[in-house]
C-alpha cells in the first residue's frame, strides 16, 4: 500500500430532492492499493457515497478531490446487472463496447479477466446458465476488465449463501493482492469487514457520517486460519462495539 493518498472526501452532504438528508459532513481519506470497507446499517448512505466518488451522484456540499488524477472506475453493484442476451465473455466486453472499440482489441483483456475470476471456461456460456456466484464473478470481471486504478464494490455478496460468501471474499482477496488496486468495499456485515479490509471506517445511521475508523493490521493472505483465530475474534467484538456505538448516537433508532 502506498502513502500517496488516491481520494479525499471533503464535508460530503447529500439532501435528496424530497428532503431526505442521506449524507452529512463525510471526511475520508484513502490510500493507494488500500483495501477499505464502509461498514453500517442500511440506509446509513454507504452506497451514496460510492455512487458519489463514482461520479453517479453529486454531493450537495463537500468536495472530492483526485490528489494525483481520477483514473478509470470499476463499479460492482449489489446485483450483477448482466445482459442476460449476451454471453458471458460478452458482458464482460460491454465496457469496451461502449467505448466503441472493437472485438479483437479487446479479446485479451477479456480473457484475462475471466481467467482472474475462475469463468475462463465459462466465456460463451450466459447468465441463465450461471449460479448466483458465477454471475458475481462476471460482473467483478467486467468491472476490472478496463484495469482501473479504483474498484468501488457496493454490497456485491449479500445475497450470497455463506459458503459462497467465504469463496468469493477469499478469491476476491487474491486478485486485490495481485492487483493491488484501491478498493473501497460496502458491506453491513462485520464478519466480512475484518476478514476484507486493512481499514473499517464505520458509519453513523442516516444521515451518514463516519463515526470511527478501525485498522485491521493482520497480514495477507489471510485464510481459514485467521477466520477462526482469536484475532480475528477480537477485531470483530471491537468492530460491532463500536458499530453499536454509532447506531445509538445516530438519528435514528
Amino acid at each position: 500500500m502506498s502513502d500517496r493518498p488516491a481520494i479525499s472526501l471533503h464535508k460530503i452532504g447529500k439532501t435528496f430532492n424530497r428532503g431526505v438528508r442521506a449524507l452529512d459532513d463525510v471526511n475520508l481519506d484513502v490510500r493507494e492499493g488500500e483495501f477499505v470497507s464502509l461498514l453500517g446499517p442500511s440506509g446509513c448512505g454507504k452506497s451514496t457515497v460510492l455512487r458519489i466518488i463514482a461520479g453517479l451522484s453529486t454531493p450537495t456540499g463537500g468536495t472530492v478531490d483526485w490528489p494525483h488524477g481520477a483514473g478509470k472506475i470499476g463499479f460492482v453493484f449489489q446485483e450483477p446487472t448482466l445482459m442476460p442476451w449476451a454471453t458471458v465473455a460478452g458482458n464482460v466486453r460491454l465496457p469496451f463496447k461502449l467505448a466503441g472499440a472493437d472485438k479483437a482489441s479487446s479479446r485479451h483483456l477479456v480473457e484475462q479477466s475471466l481467467e482472474r475470476v475462475g469463468l475462463a471456461e465459462f466465456a460463451d456460456a450466459f447468465p441463465r446458465e450461471l449460479s448466483g456466484g458465477m454471475k458475481m464473478r462476471a460482473s467483478i470481471a467486467r468491472a476490472l476488465v478496463t484495469e482501473p486504478q479504483l474498484l468501488l464494490m457496493d454490497e456485491p455478496f449479500a445475497a450470497l449463501d455463506e459458503i459462497t460468501r467465504f469463496k468469493l471474499n477469499n478469491d476476491l482477496l487474491s486478485v486485490w493482492q495481485e492487483l493491488r488496486r484501491t478498493v473501497i468495499f460496502v458491506t453491513h456485515s462485520v464478519f466480512e469487514s475484518v476478514y476484507l479490509s486493512q481499514r473499517i471506517v464505520v458509519m453513523t445511521p442516516r444521515p451518514g457520517s463516519v463515526f470511527t475508523e478501525i485498522e485491521i493490521p493482520e497480514p495477507y493472505p489471510r485464510n481459514e486460519g485467521f477466520r477462526t483465530s482469536p484475532e480475528y475474534a477480537g477485531f470483530c467484538r471491537q468492530v460491532a462495539q463500536a458499530l453499536a456505538e454509532a447506531m445509538a448516537r445516530g438519528a435514528l433508532p
